[in-house]
């Protein structure tokens, strides 16, 4: 089961890449480039949206929000362009040894949970 685990975790950062490379496509629609958008700032972002330490939804959003949003982008991506994006992301994780991060995703988390702070503390103080 623990390999399991890893190969899932595998095909994941596989996929991000690929997303990675897809957003940059010319032939990749519209709608999946913002969706692929959305999966790597996510993904390679340093910060969750729940982070880990909140029991149980902690962790799923990791295991359902993230493969989702891949698993939608993934299934928008025209069959060569999936192809040739699935080409590069293998060429470049034999090639390097880390993942990218993403600080702007980091920076629409921060800023989403201070927009959610401030609507309560507003809901709060009204009511």
């Amino acid at each position: 089961m623990k390999e399991a685990i890893r190969a899932w975790a595998r095909r994941i950062k596989r996929d991000v890449m690929v997303l990675w490379f897809a957003r940059k496509h010319p032939d990749t629609p519209l709608l999946a480039k913002v969706i692929c958008v959305l999966a790597i700032l996510y993904a390679l972002s340093p910060i969750d949206l729940v982070p880990d330490f909140v029991p149980i939804l902690g962790y799923v959003d990791d295991m359902l929000l993230l493969p989702a949003l891949i698993w939608l982008a993934v299934r928008l991506l025209p069959p060569q362009v999936l192809a040739s994006c699935r080409e590069q992301a293998n060429n470049w994780m034999s090639q390097q040894d880390r993942k990218p991060t993403s600080y702007v995703g980091a920076v629409i988390v921060v800023l989403l949970w201070g927009v959610a702070t401030y609507l309560v503390w507003r809901w709060i103080s009204i009511a």
